[in-house]
């Protein structure tokens, strides 16, 4: 007797329980894995489906959705949906969704994990201690930056934006930010709206928190670091392509900016050759949304999205 569940694609292994919703709602395609899916395999699970789960690495083309004939939905397991052609999508009549509000405050705390790792040299000190060379406490050893009552410049200030500034209160540090749309300030803060230039020459502490579109897309390059002071720290926890990873590399060693926190790469998982040898930088593979519950409440949302297009009725987080 053939199943009476729509059929799901899933490219990616999603935590235990998402993906015990799903087999409770779905019939899936094939179980998925924990590695990227190849190009191929992608355009014959899209080509089949009625209904995909897909992520931040998925390329989806007009190429990859020709064979879409029984697609539905797309439901991006992000907030961000650049690797989507919306165009392409919208032609083939096929909805996509997003996972915006639930990463908001995971990428915030990350963001601020980072800033302070980046300023206090947490990641020098800690291969300092486990290399077995520590000698003891020093006044000279590995000064780092003042966090608070320095300048934070936040470079978009949409929900992430906001909630890293809501976060510098505690550390009383005055807000600058750069945003095409009008903020309210929250009662007692103290934040300000600029002009890019003028924020990148203000700022102890750039952060960016753009989404990745052409007009973003190296938005931070060799121009933008040379109004930095010699002293900032540069935060990326949003799309790796907005900095233009080669300016970063030449602006760290050149001694232009004083450090960088990195979650996001120009070419993920690749970065740039010389970024792993700087130890003014702190890396991370791509975390802003890692926990548990965030991650398991994306997923949720992909399902109420597919849930919603699959009845006919409105996806609560349609994006095209």
């Amino acid at each position: 007797m053939a199943s009476a569940k729509p059929l799901l694609y899933v490219s990616r292994l999603l935590p235990d329980p998402v993906m015990a919703a799903v087999r409770a709602q779905y019939d899936l395609l094939h179980e998925p894995s924990n590695g990227p899916a190849a190009p191929a395999a992608l355009r014959q699970g899209l080509s089949k489906a009625v209904a995909a789960i897909v992520t931040l690495t998925d390329r989806i083309d007009a190429d990859t959705l020709a064979s879409a004939r029984e697609l539905k939905v797309l439901a991006n397991y992000a907030v961000g949906y650049n690797n989507i052609d919306l165009n392409a999508a919208q032609r083939r009549g096929i909805a996509v969704t997003n996972t915006p509000d639930v990463l908001t405050d995971a990428t915030a705390d990350l963001t601020w994990a980072l800033l302070l790792a980046a300023a206090r040299r947490l990641v020098e000190g800690d291969r300092l201690v486990r290399s077995g060379q520590w000698t003891g406490w020093t006044p000279t050893q590995l000064l780092g930056a003042a966090v608070a009552g320095s300048i934070v410049g936040i470079v978009g200030m949409g929900r992430i934006g906001q909630a890293v500034a809501r976060r510098a209160a505690g550390f009383r540090m005055p807000v600058i930010y750069y945003s095409h749309r009008a903020v309210d300030t929250p009662p007692g803060a103290h934040w300000a709206s600029r002009d890019l230039p003028d924020l990148l020459r203000e700022s102890d502490i750039v952060t960016i928190h753009v989404p990745l579109t052409p007009e973003t897309r190296h938005l931070i390059g060799a121009p933008e670091f040379a109004l930095m002071r010699r002293t900032a720290i540069l935060i990326n926890t949003a799309r790796g392509p907005i900095v233009d990873e080669s300016a970063l590399v030449t602006a760290l060693q050149e001694g232009t900016i004083a450090g960088a926190g990195l979650d996001v790469f120009e070419d993920e998982p690749k970065i740039h050759p010389h970024l792993a040898s700087l130890p003014q930088v702190v890396l991370l593979p791509h975390l802003g949304s890692a926990t548990l519950a965030t991650r398991v409440e994306m997923g949720m949302i992909c399902l109420k999205n597919i849930e919603a297009i699959l009845a006919g009725r409105p996806a609560p987080n349609r994006v095209a």
